[in-house]
């Protein structure tokens, strides 16, 4: 039997059905902690004694702890046993959980997100890994893969929803305290239903853990910085240049190394590589829209709360729905086409949007370009999961895995920073008139249609690259 050959056999009917749920209950619950926290931020500052500077770091934590670990948590599943890691990761975040939950100051909310942060980096990358493996069948895996995109692609908008809703009806804190009965939920039912592996021989690459983890830190805590300070700040720059070093040296290193935490061979693929770089671009555009348009509805239309977590719910299901119109159409016109268009579309529907002004009403000014993005962005996620996975090792599955997530994290990062600085850049908030604030929102969404206008050159590259493949194989 190989290394990383599966104890268990491959999941059927119910059992199949508990898998996944498995799975995404996991992957639901890390995921919404990236936004759910986002509509009570006030709440948060008034009471844990936040400074205005400080409060970002409610989420900088988790993302600086969340994509500096990314690749090491992907590499440690392989060695260790990725159900061993997952079960792992899952019962620090639900500690750490409790922890936010029930903080009582600034700090030990800091170092909870940081804990969560952490949590996150390993469990997730054994998420998507074990998914591939418990789904061997091409067919399953596709319709496996295609509802944990939309788990991932709806997170962020359902994290702000049921932020919203706690925190006008009941309190911040639930968003957080929510996450311990369905993590330990599912840490009862992952051992029953989740197949094991087995582990990798050999030892953790520690120059290329050391180099990647530093390098990725570097990057993240630098994003961050710029969106905060801008790029000509001292501390940003000097981020960003050990970023650079420590990440030249990772490649340098993992083309030595006899078991590399990240194989480069897995960018050898068009298609995987494709669909690494075009995840990092769309997400980078769609957080705008997650963190961006919530502030917009509270701050200028003067939407509560409770009301602009809700707006959210057309743009969520439609992510889901996108999950049963995926096949016919990508059997139709094909899976590489598909995402062009998606890409399209949804690049079309950002663009609406930065036509928002001080009185755009909901409907159709808002509602119609979120449906748009929840169409071409619901196809797109689900698209690039499965293209950064294909034709991947058994082997390399908890690396390719940490590729897809890391490039998803990254993206958010990215996004976040530079858009935060055309929003400062166009009036931002506290500027003295909401026509002003407005035109900064405004101003965000339109950079943010950039973002697309560079994925779908991307996405035609992947068509080509399929039609070639699909002309040699004739």
């Amino acid at each position: 039997m190989s290394a990383t050959q599966t104890k268990a056999a491959p999941v059927r009917g119910r059992f199949g059905s508990l898998t996944l749920a498995v799975i995404m209950g996991c992957q639901l619950m890390m995921v919404l902690d990236t936004s759910i926290v986002t509509t009570s931020l006030p709440h948060l500052e008034r009471e844990l004694g936040f400074t205005s500077a400080s409060l970002s770091w409610v989420q900088n934590s988790y993302a600086l702890a969340f994509g500096g670990l990314l690749l090491l948590g992907a590499r440690v599943g392989d060695l260790l046993g990725r159900r061993r890691v997952f079960m792992a990761g899952v019962a620090v975040f639900t500690f750490a959980s409790l922890l936010a939950g029930l903080a009582v100051s600034a700090e030990v909310m800091i170092a909870a997100r940081i804990l969560q942060g952490t949590a996150s980096a390993f469990a997730i990358p054994a998420t998507l890994a074990l998914l591939v493996q418990s789904f061997p069948e091409p067919e399953e895996r596709s319709r496996a893969i295609s509802i944990y995109s939309a788990v991932i692609g709806a997170g962020g908008s359902v994290g702000i929803i049921v932020g919203g809703v706690f925190t006008d009806l009941l309190s911040w804190r639930w968003g957080l305290l929510i996450n311990i009965p369905i993590g330990i939920v599912v840490l009862l039912l992952t051992r029953r239903f989740l197949p094991e592996t087995d582990r990798v021989r050999g030892s953790v690459d520690i120059m290329g853990a050391l180099t990647v983890t530093i390098g990725m830190s570097a990057l993240v805590y630098g994003l961050v910085n710029a969106g905060q300070s801008g790029w000509v700040n001292p501390t940003t720059i000097i981020s960003l240049a050990v970023a650079v070093f420590f990440l030249v040296a990772f490649v340098l290193v993992e083309r030595r190394a006899e078991r590399p935490i990240t194989p480069l061979r897995l960018f050898g693929d068009a298609t995987r590589s494709g669909a690494y770089v075009i995840r990092l671009l769309i997400v980078g555009a769609m957080f705008s829209t997650f963190y961006f348009l919530s502030q917009y509805l509270q701050n200028v239309l003067g939407f509560s709360a409770f009301m602009a977590g809700l707006a959210y719910i057309p743009l969520t299901l439609l992510f889901f729905v996108m999950v049963y119109a995926l096949r016919p159409l990508g059997t139709l016109i094909g899976k590489p086409a598909l995402l062009l268009g998606a890409l399209s579309i949804a690049g079309l529907g950002m663009l609406w949007l930065s036509t928002i002004g001080p009185d755009t009403p909901y409907l159709p000014g808002i509602l119609l370009p979120l449906m748009a993005l929840g169409v071409g962005q619901g196809f797109a996620i689900i698209l690039l999961t499965e293209f950064g996975m294909s034709n991947v090792a058994p082997a390399d599955n908890g690396a390719a895995s940490g590729l897809v997530n890391t490039a998803h994290q990254l993206g958010g990062s990215i996004g976040l920073a530079l858009l935060t600085v055309v929003f400062a850049a166009s009036g931002g908030p506290g500027a003295g008139t909401v026509q002003i604030e407005a035109h900064a929102y405004a101003a965000v969404f339109s950079a943010a249609t950039w973002f697309y206008a560079v994925a779908i050159p991307c996405a035609a590259i992947i068509l080509l690259a399929h039609r070639r493949a699909v002309r040699a194989t004739r």
